[in-house]
């Protein structure tokens, strides 16, 4: 069976980008299972608009947008649902699972603990590369907000980490 132009250019699009879409989606929230749902929500929410996104200039920006959006509101709606256990259960401490080494740890926690758009802006410069242009077009902010977003971010994250800690992230000499 052949695809239609719209359906292999989508096809195209999802190839090519899920995966970095996945990761944004996992460095916006914290959770790894997550991640794969969002992204894969984000791009089935940018195939039913497909004929007039497919046109657009920077189709990517947009989901990019989309993700930091969906992820946005997945958080809320977990503080929500925190708030509301935590008025019956005793709060155990979290567990962490896997190869990952206390850096990385460090810095997610570090990240988890910045606001929403100061995070999304200093994921988006620095462990996606993106440039101010790009990130605020990502998250539909001025570019101007993500300057002030991401250096705030980055003070908020050298208090927590410490400055060498915070330089390595910034260089990208962190494995991520």
């Amino acid at each position: 069976m052949l695809l239609d132009d719209a359906s292999a250019e989508f096809n195209d699009f999802f190839e090519r980008h899920y995966a970095e879409l996945a990761r944004l989606a996992h460095l916006l929230t914290g959770e790894t299972d997550a991640a794969d749902d969002l992204a894969a929500d984000a791009l089935l929410a940018l195939w039913q608009r497909w004929d007039r996104l497919r046109a657009a200039d920077h189709p990517l920006a947009y989901a990019r947008g989309v993700v930091a959006n969906m992820a946005r509101a997945r958080i809320r709606s977990a503080v929500r649902e925190r708030r509301r256990v935590l008025l019956f259960w005793s709060r155990s401490p979290e567990k962490t699972e896997g190869p990952d080494v206390a850096g990385v740890l460090d810095v997610r926690a570090a990240l988890a603990r910045l606001p929403f758009r100061k995070r999304a802006c200093v994921v988006l410069r620095h462990a996606f590369d993106l440039s101010e242009k790009d990130a605020a077009a990502a998250l539909g902010i001025s570019v101007g907000t993500v300057k002030s977003q991401t250096s705030k971010g980055m003070a908020e994250l050298q208090q927590l980490l410490g400055a060498r800690a915070v330089g390595e992230l910034a260089t990208g000499r962190r494995n991520r």
